[in-house]
């Protein structure tokens, strides 16, 4: 059984993070950098990750920590691909 504290705590942090998600969704719409919206793009995966992980506690199951494993791993993936992309493409 969750605690009252827990659920609190829970729905702050769920709160915070859909308000960071917006944020983060602004500045991959105004840019104005193709690195800009990469980093935003990255940070919205993270953020994502973070709210999966927030309601897999409220909602108590672990369905949604799974999703979270492999949105974290893609995100890291695409993460690590665009750094090379851009250190190949500064060095030629």
């Amino acid at each position: 059984a969750m605690t009252a504290w827990v659920n609190l705590t829970a729905q702050i942090s769920l709160t915070v993070l859909v308000i960071a998600l917006g944020f983060a969704f602004l500045r991959l719409l105004l840019g104005p950098s193709t690195p800009d919206r990469v980093v935003a793009l990255d940070t919205l995966a993270t953020l994502l990750v973070g709210a999966l992980i927030v309601h897999a506690i409220l909602v108590e199951e672990t369905h949604s920590l799974r999703v979270a494993a492999v949105l974290a791993l893609v995100n890291f993936i695409g993460t690590v691909g665009f750094a090379l992309y851009l250190r190949r493409r500064n060095t030629s």
